[in-house]
């Protein structure tokens, strides 16, 4: 059963995702050489509470941390530490608020420092194309999986490679709502689309096809390879009038 939205209710997401998005904005600013990413951390966590929000990771099924910072071949879920950024590094960051009893999620990768390479470049931006493309599919009428093969079937045109194991979701009065959206399958499946629905619609992508696999702190996810890895997510909404990006911002 998949959860539909109030007007009023989409109304303080959409407040929600325009902190949100000021605070992820703020914090991509910071990533600079030499920065630790608990110290990116702490000033997300220090952001989203001085605008009257929580954390929505800080303590969820036992997540230490504020944001999911994941370097290199890390996946998600990279916990923050002293690590120190360096150049060359590309580093996707998940953050998600809770305010009035509603959630908002949304991630990026960034580079950090120059980087003169054509892969790193291409994982981005196909990567960040593919959320764009599986947005576009939100509409009224389309099937859920519609998304779910517009994000799949493009990154596969490109050469990467989508991660199975983790998926998009619905969102709202819970972090990780009904119903899953894979970054992967065939279209026409599932679910009618119909406002009120909302999701957090996130291609995690890869340069390698192994599955992923899950660090000793039971957190990290990463390549079984070494290969880079990127993320990008934004929380969505279906109204009458058509998709609404939530979490894209705005001074």
């Amino acid at each position: 059963m998949i959860p539909l939205k109030t007007p009023s209710e989409i109304a303080i997401m959409r407040e929600n995702g325009r902190i949100l998005a000021l605070t992820l904005r703020t914090i991509c600013e910071e990533v600079t050489l030499g920065k630790s990413t608990v110290s990116l951390d702490h000033l997300a966590e220090e952001l989203i509470r001085k605008a009257g929000a929580e954390p929505a990771f800080k303590g969820y099924q036992g997540y230490p941390a504020t944001i999911c910072a994941s370097i290199n071949d890390e996946v998600v879920h990279g916990i923050p530490s002293e690590r120190l950024l360096k150049a060359g590094d590309i580093l996707s960051i998940d953050i998600g608020l809770f305010r009035e009893g509603l959630y908002a999620d949304m991630a990026t990768t960034v580079l950090v420092g120059e980087i003169d390479d054509d892969e790193v470049h291409h994982l981005l931006r196909v990567t960040e194309e593919s959320l764009w493309r599986g947005i576009k599919r939100v509409t009224i009428g389309n099937r859920l999986s519609d998304i779910s093969h517009a994000i799949g079937s493009y990154v596969k045109s490109k050469g990467l490679h989508v991660v199975r194991e983790y998926v998009g979701h619905g969102i709202g009065r819970g972090l990780h709502e009904d119903p899953q959206i894979p970054n992967y399958g065939l279209p026409g499946q599932g679910p009618r689309l119909q406002p009120g629905m909302v999701f957090a619609i996130e291609p995690m992508v890869k340069t390698d096809p192994e599955p992923t696999r899950v660090l000793d702190n039971n957190w990290t996810v990463v390549t079984a390879t070494g290969g880079l890895a990127a993320h990008f997510e934004h929380t969505v909404a279906l109204t009458e009038r058509g998709v609404d990006v939530l979490t894209l911002g705005g001074e």
